[in-house]
């Protein structure tokens, strides 16, 4: 353990209880106002999810197949916020290309690709019978 940094230095850390909850809250509110300001490509998967999960809601599916088709629409929400932040911290280091840059980015991309592939598959697998039998 470092002796360089104890936890009395940081002035985020403290927070305690309903502050600390009220804090996050308000936080992560304008983390998903910066997202949907900033990002198309957060824009363009929010319409989705906000067109997917109603459609969802009244498909003939199991309770667990419900889930599985929000959460993995919510995933990819959650991964292109990771891939936004990551992005982000890259460019508040520098604007200069960079090998380790370019790779932090294209990791954080191929994140948000998979994810978009694992909403596809589930979305497909659950569905697709549903199709067939019509």
């Amino acid at each position: 353990m470092s002796d360089d940094y104890h936890i009395d230095q940081n002035p985020y850390k403290g927070n305690k209880g309903f502050t600390r909850a009220l804090r996050a809250a308000v936080n992560s509110w304008h983390g998903l106002v910066f997202a949907y300001q900033e990002e198309s490509a957060f824009r363009q998967e929010l319409a989705i999810t906000c067109i997917l999960i109603p459609i969802s809601i009244f498909l003939p599916v199991s309770p667990i197949e419900h889930i599985a088709l929000i959460s993995s629409i919510c995933l990819v929400l959650i991964i292109e916020l990771l891939n936004s932040s990551i992005e982000a911290a890259i460019d508040r280091i520098s604007f200069e290309h960079h090998g380790l840059s370019k790779r932090a980015k294209d990791f954080g991309s191929a994140a948000v690709m998979l994810a978009l592939f694992l909403c596809l598959i589930t979305w497909v697998y659950i569905t697709y019978p549903l199709i067939q039998t019509t």
